[in-house]
């Protein structure tokens, strides 16, 4: 009998996928030889240690050297953090010879195939759908064009981190097709789950509800799906309140250890006025181009007409992370769940002769795996 290999969209998707990373991964592990920085400390920094304590740990189980961006540890410090990707990897880390680090590498490198296919999904279902729609054979281009692009965004190293990204990632875009499909019950489960990844989980919930609320067919579905969607973060903020006594517990943790709080834009605003005005320092001027650069992204979007789940999620997630106080050089990383914005350049691309496209993807990829490198082992700072 025999084995007849088919490449198909979403084996097209994960191999992109997985070369665009492994670049990345290689490049890193060249600068960490140069900064004497070791490749497994690189992919654990700063968020990542938390990650992988809770894991082997436990919450409260974490270790007091692990602490806030204050230096402080409290019983309370590790709710910061949510638990879907932890508790996933310490769940993997009990089987024989598993320990919690290649634990968390193997869940990315399977959640990141599973984004990469939903990513794919979702680039060509926009393309087809937004105001100069694409043909069938361009909107499969540009699915696998914004595969590259999300891969390759200028934190996307931390895809290949003991970080949450890849996950929540995988879980949101599987959430957005889900929708865009009427795929209901993978919509409802996904946004369900995403509340368990990361605060940012909310956006995709609130999406979702939306979503379910206005349908006009699968009304059955679809209110299931509105009524699964807050489950997990509601959740979280529940075991939160019981654990510090305060229905306000997660948000309180997170401004008293990190100095992350609702602030209407000021701190963002106040960053980039510095930056752009009197800044020495390379970090601080291209994380504050990214911000300006992410705007523009969102309007574009909005002449192009994404589907409007599919904007609104980017909304959401830019609104976040940028009316939101906190470290400012981390708003690359944390933008890049808003990777949806990327769609229309995917479509251009998708657009463009061959050797134009490939060219540009190249170019980006290696742009990707430089400023990410380079913010794991020069920059002094958390991402």
């Amino acid at each position: 009998m025999k084995f007849a290999f088919r490449w198909t969209p979403a084996v097209a998707a994960v191999v992109v996928y997985l070369i665009v990373r492994l670049v990345g991964v290689l490049v890193l592990a060249w600068f960490g030889t140069l900064h004497d920085v070791p490749l497994g400390t690189a992919l654990t920094q700063w968020d990542g240690e938390w990650m992988l304590n809770i894991a082997e740990f436990g919450y409260d189980g974490v270790p007091e050297s692990a602490t806030d961006a204050q230096g402080l540890h409290t019983d309370t410090t590790a709710y910061a953090f949510f638990p879907g990707y932890p508790l996933t990897v310490g769940a993997i880390a009990t089987l024989p010879f598993v320990t919690p680090f290649g634990a968390a590498l193997a869940v990315n490198v399977v959640v990141g195939a599973f984004a990469a296919v939903a990513v794919a999904r979702l680039g060509t279902i926009c393309a087809q759908r937004m105001r100069s729609g694409a043909s069938e054979r361009t909107a499969r281009n540009a699915g696998n064009l914004l595969v590259v692009l999300f891969a390759a965004a200028p934190m996307g190293v931390v895809l290949s981190m003991t970080y949450t990204e890849a996950l929540f990632c995988a879980l949101a875009a599987w959430a957005l097709v889900g929708i865009l499909d009427e795929r209901w019950l993978i919509a409802g489960l996904s946004a369900l789950a995403v509340g368990l990844v990361r605060p940012t989980g909310i956006a995709v919930v609130l999406v979702v509800m939306l979503a379910a609320t206005l349908a006009r067919r699968n009304g059955t579905r679809a209110w299931i799906a509105g009524i699964l969607a807050p489950l997990g973060y509601v959740t979280y903020m529940c075991v939160v309140w019981a654990k510090t006594g305060s229905p306000s517990g997660w948000f309180r943790i997170q401004t008293h250890g990190w100095g992350t709080r609702f602030d209407g834009g000021e701190a963002t605003v106040q960053f980039l006025y510095e930056s752009l005005t009197g800044a020495l320092d390379a970090v601080s001027i291209l994380s504050a181009l990214l911000v300006i650069a992410t705007l523009a992204l969102l309007v574009w979007s909005f002449v192009d007409r994404l589907p409007w789940p599919v904007l609104m999620y980017g909304v959401l997630v830019t609104a976040s992370v940028l009316l939101s106080s906190g470290l400012m050089p981390s708003r690359p990383r944390l933008l890049l769940p808003a990777f949806v914005l990327l769609i229309p350049i995917a479509l251009r691309l998708a657009r463009a002769s061959r050797m134009a496209a490939i060219s540009i993807a190249v170019g980006i990829c290696l742009l990707s795996a430089w400023f990410g490198a380079y913010m794991l082992t020069v920059f002094d700072f958390a991402i």
